[in-house]
C-alpha cells in the first residue's frame, strides 16, 4: 500500500468545515490529508490511523473515481454517519 500524508491540506480544511470539526483527516486515493493536526499527532492516534487506513483500502478495492462516487452516493442516501463506508472504517478502529 502506497501511503502519503499531507499536512495543512485545503481538502481536509473543507472536510473539517463540513463536519463542523476543529481538525480533520480525509483520504483521497493514496493520500491522507490532514487539517489542524500534525503528522506526528495523527500517527500517535491508533484509532484514527486505523480508520483512515480502512478508507485507503476502500480506495484500493473500488478504484479512485468509483469509490468517490459510491461514497458520495452513500452519504447522500444515508448521511455521513450512516454511510456504510464510514461504518466499516469505525469498525476498523477497534480491530
Amino acid at each position: 500500500m502506497n501511503l502519503n500524508i499531507r499536512e495543512n491540506s485545503w481538502i481536509a480544511k473543507l472536510a473539517a468545515k463540513k463536519l463542523q470539526s476543529e481538525n480533520a483527516a480525509i483520504v483521497i486515493g493514496s493520500t491522507i490529508h490532514l487539517y489542524h493536526v500534525s503528522r506526528q499527532q495523527f500517527l500517535q492516534n491508533e484509532k484514527w490511523v486505523k480508520h483512515e487506513i480502512c478508507h485507503l483500502q476502500q480506495f484500493e478495492k473500488h478504484g479512485r473515481l468509483l469509490f468517490i462516487i459510491k461514497y458520495l452516493w452513500e452519504s447522500i442516501r444515508h448521511g455521513y454517519y450512516n454511510n456504510k463506508y464510514e461504518i466499516e472504517a469505525r469498525k476498523a478502529e477497534i480491530e
